[in-house]
């Protein structure tokens, strides 16, 4: 059992917990996840280590309330334990060498997006960051974004926090600047990634995107998390979750995307039905 040190709501459907998980904190680095079940009967969902503390002992997960295991995990408070909470997964992003980077993270994928900036701050990289989201309301982590880079820009849909516009946009204008990236890194929805990856390809700058397929296992035996890669088929939690983002198939990963929609809608509202006729932990 881990227990919940501490939880903050971000935004109305995003929150932090900070769980008690020595071992995983001792491994963790940027750009690896963990796979967690709320309880004996509950289903694995991966997380990403949004931030650790090896010597607290403590990893930070970062989630939104989007379907059954996530609405359940969010009844959960500081002094309660979840029942399954294993990792590192996956491979570190890999950050070596690189001196100057683009960070662009979209809503909860700025989550991810955060400890690779923080990382690269601290091996002495010049950081840019752009994060971006659909209104002020669902902003997450921009003071963070900002202590670990040289430039931040903040863009919303509609224009109510920051710059007016989409990720694309901030980018776009970065370039246009004369700044030279050694490496773009894009993380969020996989249509944002396929256009930042269309706009750097035509640049000519690498582009690395983390991919969060369906995943079940989190160790390449379930097949799950299967996507396509430079034409061949690679498993995200142990190839990834980072790959070329100018490789990445993102129409098919987004097809895939969708296969369960009906069925995750439906446990989520069966969820929240048991929820709110106290069938489960308040």
């Amino acid at each position: 059992m881990y227990e919940i040190l501490q939880k903050q709501s971000l935004n109305p459907t995003v929150s932090k917990m900070v769980v008690r998980a020595p071992r995983v904190a001792k491994k963790a680095e940027a750009g690896q996840f963990i796979i967690l079940r709320v309880d004996n009967d509950g289903e694995r969902i991966p997380l990403t280590v949004a931030d650790h503390d090896r010597t607290a002992g403590t990893v930070t997960i970062i989630y939104q309330i989007v379907g059954a295991t996530t609405r359940k995990l969010d009844e959960l408070n500081a002094g309660d334990f979840i029942c399954d909470f294993v990792g590192p997964l996956g491979r570190p992003t890999e950050l070596d060498g690189l001196k100057k980077v683009a960070v662009i993270g979209g809503g909860v994928g700025c989550a991810i997006a955060l400890p690779t900036a923080k990382k690269l701050h601290g091996l002495g990289a010049e950081v840019h960051s752009v994060i971006g989201f659909r209104n002020k309301d669902l902003v997450i982590l921009h003071d963070e974004f900002k202590a670990y880079s040289s430039v931040c820009r903040l863009v919303t849909d509609d224009g109510s926090a920051g710059e007016k516009g989409l990720v694309t946009d901030a980018l776009q204008q970065l370039i246009d600047a004369g700044n030279e990236y050694d490496e773009v890194i894009a993380i969020g929805p996989l249509v944002m990634m396929k256009f930042v990856c269309a706009l750097t390809e035509k640049r000519g700058i690498k582009t690395v995107v983390s991919m969060n397929p369906i995943m079940i296992d989190g160790t390449g035996m379930c097949g799950g998390c299967r996507l396509t890669v430079g034409g061949e088929m690679k498993f995200a939690c142990v190839d990834g979750p980072d790959f070329d983002g100018h490789k990445v198939d993102f129409d098919e990963a987004i097809e895939r995307g969708r296969m369960y929609a009906e069925f995750e809608k439906h446990a989520y509202e069966e969820t929240c039905n048991l929820l709110n006729k106290g069938g489960a932990k308040k």
